[in-house]
């Protein structure tokens, strides 16, 4: 059975929370190109295809190198192996996953499943106490948001699809642009100018996945923005196949009501409403048929909290907008859906909430969602794959019932 060894952390994995394995003794070594025995070769890199050179670490136990590639998988072989509790068994079938012989995060012929109860397969709180200003950031977040840097894999369903994605610096906006990327999408993503490490953060992995990477400073609350920031995205693409609403703003007032500035009122109300409305309109005109619309709700729409009053009542706007335009843009060939998160560990979250030290453990699974497994529900409403399936609200709570 493998041996598992804590390593001290890197700039972005706490030590409690990244692990890597250590190979068991006699295995062939490997050259600088990851070749070595066939039989040991074959088996090392995660089915990833990369690492060594990239910064995602291959965590197979059989590979304490980190120097697969995929030019080292050779003829598909079909074997069982047998490792310790919650390590994947591969099965090679001869042709990759979904049929997308040349994306480049999946190794050809290699299937990979593991199956995990998803209450434990992340940090569950309590948290360390944590505050930041708005609107956040990712570093410091104890523990690290997972936006699937090292677990996505994708398998061509948004092949040279081109979208635009409001607030795709961290968070779910990051993992959903990572997510696209990998299946084969050019991404151009908005953020704000406090935002803008972060936003080189996101654009590093849409570009490591292959594709292009437009990071653009924008502010939606004015539509003079909106406007430019679809001429942007045309002038970059020719086009948008996808357009992603998730840029928001929400601040906690546990005071009630009273507490509830106009400024703060009107800067939710024209983030989160008027910003989708406005890059909706213009958007439209340059998405052919077979388009995609997908908006962020939230939980918030149908059971709102009291001390974040004015953000709910917008996601609930929101979710009577995507209702209401699915239907005026079906005969256009358009679909419009959205995704309605649970709770999600996203910088906004230190950002805004005064206490988050048992942020999520309210919804039935115990834990909040990690931005990482939201950005799935994108991907297949913006595939062919969901083309029946419009005015559509995927709800992604934890457990917690929608209507």
């Amino acid at each position: 059975m493998p041996t598992v060894a804590v390593v001290m952390p890197t700039g972005r994995r706490p030590t409690a929370y990244r692990r890597r394995f250590v190979p068991r003794p006699g295995l062939p070594e490997r050259d600088a190109t990851g070749r070595g025995d066939e039989a040991g070769t074959r088996l090392c890199g995660e089915r990833r295809g990369r690492c060594g050179a990239g910064r995602i670490g291959c965590r197979d136990p059989l590979c304490g190198r980190r120097l697969c590639r995929p030019s080292v998988w050779s003829s598909p072989v079909v074997r069982i192996i047998r490792r310790g509790p919650g390590y994947p068994v591969p099965a090679s079938t001869g042709r990759p996953p979904g049929g997308a012989a040349t994306d480049r995060h999946h190794i050809p012929g290699e299937t990979v499943t593991e199956q995990q109860n998803p209450a434990e397969r992340h940090p569950t709180p309590d948290f360390p106490a944590q505050d930041q200003p708005h609107p956040g950031w990712t570093g410091p977040m104890d523990p690290p948001p997972d936006h699937g840097e090292d677990t996505y894999r994708g398998s061509g369903r948004l092949a040279d699809r081109k979208a635009l994605i409001t607030g795709g610096d961290s968070g779910i906006g990051r993992a959903v642009a990572l997510a696209f990327a990998r299946e084969g999408a050019d991404v151009l993503f908005t953020h704000l100018d406090s935002e803008k490490d972060e936003a080189a953060e996101t654009a590093r992995w849409v570009e490591e996945a292959g594709r292009r990477a437009v990071a653009v400073e924008c502010d939606v609350r004015e539509e003079d923005n909106c406007r430019a920031l679809v001429d942007r995205a045309v002038a970059e693409f020719g086009r948008i196949d996808i357009l992603v609403n998730n840029a928001a703003y929400q601040m906690s007032q546990p005071d009630g009501i009273e507490a509830i500035s106009t400024e703060q009122f009107d800067r939710v109300m024209r983030t989160n409403l008027y910003g989708m409305f406005w890059l909706c309109k213009l958007a439209l005109p340059h998405m052919p048929e077979g388009g995609s619309i997908i908006n962020s709700a939230s939980v918030q729409a149908y059971k709102p909290s009291p001390h974040l009053l004015d953000y709910a009542t917008t996601k609930g706007a929101i979710v009577t907008f995507t209702q209401g335009l699915a239907q005026m843009l079906i005969g256009r060939g358009i679909r419009v859906n959205a995704v309605a998160p649970g709770p999600v560990w996203t910088p906004l979250i230190p950002a805004t909430l005064p206490d988050t030290t048992e942020f999520g453990k309210q919804a039935p699974i115990g834990r909040p969602a990690q931005p990482a497994e939201m950005a799935p529900a994108y991907v297949f409403l913006a595939s062919q794959e969901a083309s029946y399936i419009t005015a559509e609200i995927v709800n992604a709570t934890g457990g917690t019932p929608l209507p």
